[in-house]
């Protein structure tokens, strides 16, 4: 065994211990330290970079290393074997997924307006904000040696008194605290209770003195963010708010990755700790102490996912769901419980999921859709929840269909030699000045943070003023010249945006024909997407009314830039709608709102599910779309290049 050192740039330290001949990247897995690797240990996204400080480490030279940066010590995680004891930097960017991702600010104006609206909309659909949660008060004679009644019945009897309910439903948590608590209040309690016409269910008892909040919890898993509101159930307040990063982001960007990790021994397990007990339990601490709030007083939590992060979060095998037929365990259940996964709430606390509604368009696209309102309105509108994967809903008040493509993670950074998450150093917006060629740019982070790469709604920035600056050909090659453009001994082209003096790394920040390529089959993934799906109902792009961008990255696309590459659907600008995370809006309503559950469930069963891998044309579809803006122009009439 040899002992293997992690230091972070802040300071702190990791010691672990592994076998000869072990990978680094496992043992930082095992170990639980942070190591961004979208390709999951592939050796094809080059972002699991650590820098060697000590000791001896077997490690392969590859292309995402240069020969200089591999004599200062630089080093692929993924690539290197223990042979003995060393001790490796991770740098900042390497972690920042986990403690720095930029996410939605839910308390923005913006987010509050987006949220406020979707609550207002849905009750003018006619849906009761309304859920079965309760408190009862009640007082029940104290017992004497001529009343020998036991405190169960004695309890039940006055909840059946009170509510008219036949029966009542007593779980062993209620049981363990009662006889205490009746004789500490007289026998005069309340009860915190799920009445439906059939029963009564009762989490909790406590004093009738005492001031109860009903807390709920709404949670939104991203495949790489997690969003999560603690709630009042019976007024509706937002009592707190978090964000952070996925924690399985570290067994790779994709959905496919990790299903993959989850066939390794003990994998099952390691995916499901990862987002329970590294991510949404630290976050229902830290929104608990926020307010001072006890998390037991959390008894009921709506979630929205994909499929695949509704299975992985339940610890059910996900493998079924990547090979043909591509079927899930389930599209929709209710028989979960907070004791069930070890969610740090109430553990009779019933767990609501939105309903999935095929392999690859989950609970999370319910969800939107809910809260998009097209289930509502006459006019044909687009939905598109734009994150690490892409998921579309066409329709109206009489049909919806939906699909999902597969984007890759270029929008989360993956496959892009620039690319990285939404995190401090990213630039998340450009321009190119079209006569000087010089860019300009906004970083994420701290005023004075310099560029480190490229987030998505960057990528795109970048990639659509270059083709409007005419600095590349509608095939995404460098055919102008300048300071900023270089090219490799091959030929390869590549635009710089920030020089290595200019720039928070060791190296310049540029994008490369290559990159620009790997983005252009992205964004031709979306498109594609739409046009096949519309076609297949006699449809096309001219007819859509609205479009509703939803989901983190969504929020700080630039639309036109969008349509100038080719992505989204040239249509006038001002139809284009940003609403938030609807995935995390519609989980709320869901939980507070019994109607609005129904109806969510009642919008996933009028979906028509189309899986894209089955349709003939849709290849011929995609290979038109890889170009900018489209292999038929006509389609994007207002894109115009700057006259220089």
């Amino acid at each position: 065994m040899f002992k293997v050192t992690f230091q972070f740039e802040n300071g702190g330290m990791i010691d672990a211990f592994a076998t000869e001949g072990e990978n680094l990247l496992e043992v930082a897995r095992k170990t639980n330290v942070a190591i961004d690797a979208p390709c999951s240990g592939n050796a094809s996204c080059g972002k699991c970079r650590v820098k060697l400080l000590g000791g001896v480490l077997d490690s392969k030279k590859t292309r995402h290393i240069s020969d200089e940066e591999y004599e200062q010590g630089w080093r692929l995680a993924c690539c290197s074997k223990i042979s003995g004891e060393v001790t490796v930097q991770v740098p900042d960017i390497a972690s920042a997924y986990k403690s720095r991702m930029k996410v939605a600010d839910l308390s923005s104006k913006d987010e509050v307006k987006i949220f406020e609206n979707a609550k207002q909309q849905i009750q003018d659909a006619g849906i009761e904000l309304k859920n079965t949660m309760e408190i009862i008060r009640v007082q029940m004679e104290i017992p004497t040696l001529d009343d020998t009644m036991p405190d169960n019945e004695r309890f039940e009897r006055a909840i059946k008194a009170k509510t008219g309910i036949p029966k009542v439903r007593l779980p062993y948590s209620v049981l363990k605290k009662m006889p205490q608590v009746l004789r500490m209040a007289g026998f005069k309690v309340q009860a915190v209770v799920r009445k439906t016409d059939r029963d009564v269910f009762v989490y909790d008892i406590m004093p009738e003195e005492e001031q109860t909040v009903i807390g709920g919890l709404v949670v939104d898993i991203g495949t790489t963010t997690v969003s999560a509101l603690i709630i009042d159930m019976q007024s509706g307040e937002v009592l707190a708010k978090g964000s952070t990063g996925n924690g399985q982001i570290r067994f790779g960007a994709d959905v496919i990755n990790r299903i993959i990790e989850t066939q390794k021994p003990g994998g099952h397990e390691r995916l499901q700790d990862a987002i329970i007990k590294e991510t949404i339990n630290p976050m229902i601490h830290e929104m608990c102490s926020s307010i001072g709030f006890n998390s037991d007083h959390i008894y009921r939590m709506a979630v929205a996912s994909n499929t695949t992060m509704n299975h992985l979060f339940m610890g059910i095998d996900a493998d079924p769901l990547r090979m043909e037929p591509y079927i899930p365990t389930f599209f929709k259940t209710n028989a979960l419980y907070a004791s069930d996964i070890g969610i740090s709430i109430h553990p009779d606390a019933h767990i609501i999921l939105a309903p999935n509604i095929g392999s690859y368009v989950g609970g999370d696209i319910t969800a939107g859709t809910m809260v998009s309102m097209i289930w509502n309105r006459p006019e044909f509108s687009l939905f598109i929840d734009l994150g690490t994967n892409g998921e579309l809903v066409f329709g109206n008040e009489d049909f919806m269909m939906s699909c999902a493509c597969s984007a890759g993670p270029a929008f989360e950074g993956g496959d892009i030699s620039c690319g990285m998450r939404a995190t401090d150093g990213a630039i998340e917006a450009c321009r190119i000045d079209p006569r000087t060629m010089e860019p300009s740019f906004t970083v994420i982070g701290d005023e004075g943070t310099r560029p480190v790469g490229l987030c998505g709604s960057g990528i795109i920035d970048v990639i659509s003023e270059l083709y409007l600056c005419g600095m590349i050909s509608p095939k995404g090659k460098f055919v102008g010249e300048g300071k900023r453009i270089r090219h490799d001994k091959y030929g390869m082209g590549s635009y710089v945006l920030a020089f290595e003096e200019e720039a928070g790394s060791v190296k310049d920040v540029e994008i490369t024909e290559v990159d620009i390529d790997n983005f252009i089959r992205a964004k031709g993934a979306i498109f594609s997407a739409i046009r096949t799906m519309l076609a297949s109902l006699d449809f096309d792009v001219t007819m859509i009314d609205d479009v509703y961008v939803a989901g983190g990255i969504g929020s700080g696309i630039n639309m036109k830039n969008a349509v100038n590459i080719g992505m989204l659907p040239d249509i006038p600008i001002e139809r284009f709608h940003y609403i938030g995370n609807s995935s995390l809006t519609g989980a709320y309503t869901m939980l507070l709102s019994t109607p609005a559950e129904k109806k969510t469930y009642e919008v996933a069963r009028n979906m028509t599910y189309m899986e894209l891998s089955t349709v003939p044309t849709y290849m011929d579809e995609f290979v038109a779309a890889c170009f900018l803006p489209h292999t038929d122009a006509s389609m994007f009439p207002s894109v115009e290049l700057y006259q220089k």
